[in-house]
């Protein structure tokens, strides 16, 4: 699972830090998955091939925005400004995630993560859903989640794991606007916000724009996660 690299206040510090909410890899525990946290660093393809070679499954999960220099945009005036701790993420997760479509690993994207798979293989995002839907209801702020009420497109992996409609967690002011390579799309909501894309077949890249973390009486997408890396783990043993 990645991890967020910025400033954290606890007790009497105040540093740089490597963190990420608990009930993420809570998460993955209760579907019996195992996590190990991949904090942002500098790196290079070596680099991330030796750590890809020791899991089974890569969660991207959420946090700041991405710097939209990646996808060739200036940025908007509420997207967060670019730093060096940002840039390092940025570039520690496409990284990975490069390796890790490579070798067919299972994907799970997460709120953030939606968006850097997709600006990954090459698409776009709304820096400023308000913008464009007219309103600010996906992300009301000051930790807030909305609950958007989402349908799945049929026949995509995603409606056979939720069926074909959902109340999802939301809190985004960005979205998926042109779509990375490869990509399809695999539910919107009611304002017709991409709200995940997938891989077509039977590869298991799947990327969510809400955060099923905050309910964990639905495991579904980790347990769907979970069992994806146990198969990628024994093919792997017998490759």
């Amino acid at each position: 699972m990645t991890t967020y690299l910025q400033r954290s206040q606890t007790g009497v510090w105040d540093v740089r830090a490597s963190f990420l909410p608990a009930i993420y890899f809570e998460g993955v525990g209760l579907a019996g998955g195992i996590s190990a946290l991949l904090p942002p660093q500098p790196v290079d393809a070596a680099i991330a091939e030796r750590v890809l070679d020791g899991i089974d499954g890569l969660i991207v999960t959420g946090g700041r925005d991405i710097d939209p220099a990646t996808y060739g945009q200036p940025p908007h005036p509420a997207t967060d400004e670019a730093n060096d701790d940002n840039r390092m993420r940025d570039a520690w997760e496409f990284e990975l995630l490069s390796g890790a479509i490579r070798r067919g690993m299972p994907v799970l994207g997460i709120c953030r993560g939606a968006q850097v798979l997709n600006v990954a293989l090459g698409g776009t995002l709304h820096q400023h859903l308000p913008d464009v839907v007219g309103h600010s209801a996906h992300q009301k702020g000051n930790a807030i989640f909305s609950t958007s009420s989402i349908r799945t497109a049929p026949g995509t992996r995603l409606a056979a794991l939720i069926g074909e409609s959902s109340d999802a967690q939301c809190y985004h002011h960005q979205a998926i606007d042109r779509l990375g390579e490869g990509l399809i799309v695999s539910a919107r909501d009611a304002d017709g916000v991409i709200e995940a894309v997938e891989f077509s077949g039977d590869r298991f890249l799947l990327a969510v724009q809400w955060h099923p973390e905050e309910t964990l009486d639905d495991l579904r997408l980790f347990a769907a996660l979970v069992e994806a890396a146990a198969v990628y783990s024994r093919e792997k043993v017998t490759a």
